[in-house]
């Protein structure tokens, strides 16, 4: 089952925060406890944390992160699929 393309505005930025607030809490928390027996219980704590910050930061920046990109790159050139580095093959 796939969603309406107009929920990627907010799934975007949910699966973003999820895999980077996960990445650096637990990365944060390791470096702090060490690695220790209570470190994964610490890390999903941390991560809790995190995430409930992330993802409401993510969707007030996204537009303007957006925005910035766009000033800094080319748009794409007609019948050129800008999800590859390459131009589409004849």
């Amino acid at each position: 089952m796939k969603l309406a393309s107009r929920y990627g505005v907010f799934l975007t930025p949910l699966i973003l925060s999820m895999f980077m607030s996960g990445i650096v809490s637990g990365v944060a928390t390791a470096k702090s406890l060490g690695l220790e027996p209570g470190l994964v219980g610490a890390w999903m704590s941390a991560w809790g944390t995190s995430w409930a910050i992330a993802f409401p930061v993510l969707l007030l920046v996204l537009p303007l992160v957006r925005r910035i990109v766009n000033a800094l790159v080319h748009p794409p050139e007609p019948g050129h699929d800008a999800r590859r580095m390459a131009p589409q093959g004849r």
